[in-house]
């Protein structure tokens, strides 16, 4: 089976970009812990502050899902739940 690759893009609430920010740091060391987790890797708009975009690469997609179900996981979107304005998810695959 292929890798699955996630681009995630956050965009937090103009008034708690900085909140957002520090929980969204607070994922990346359990999570490349994990197993199953190739590449996780958070990235800051240069522009406009407020966007977040992760690219990670996983085993599998039950790794993917291990992830989605983690405390860490869960205790990060229970606390920027409502201070983010908008949350896309692409899972994808290699093909070329």
């Amino acid at each position: 089976m292929s890798n699955v690759s996630v681009v995630a893009k956050v965009v937090a609430n103009s008034a708690f970009v900085e909140t957002v920010k520090a929980e969204l740091l607070k994922l990346i060391e359990p999570t490349r812990d994990e197993d199953g987790c190739i590449a996780y890797d958070l990235y800051q708009d240069n522009e406009n502050m407020a966007v977040f975009v992760f690219y990670e690469t996983w085993e599998s997609l039950a790794c993917l899902e291990n992830h989605l179900n983690s405390e860490h996981f869960k205790s990060y979107a229970n606390s920027v739940g409502s201070l983010i304005e908008e949350k896309v998810v692409h899972k994808m695959t290699r093909i070329g």
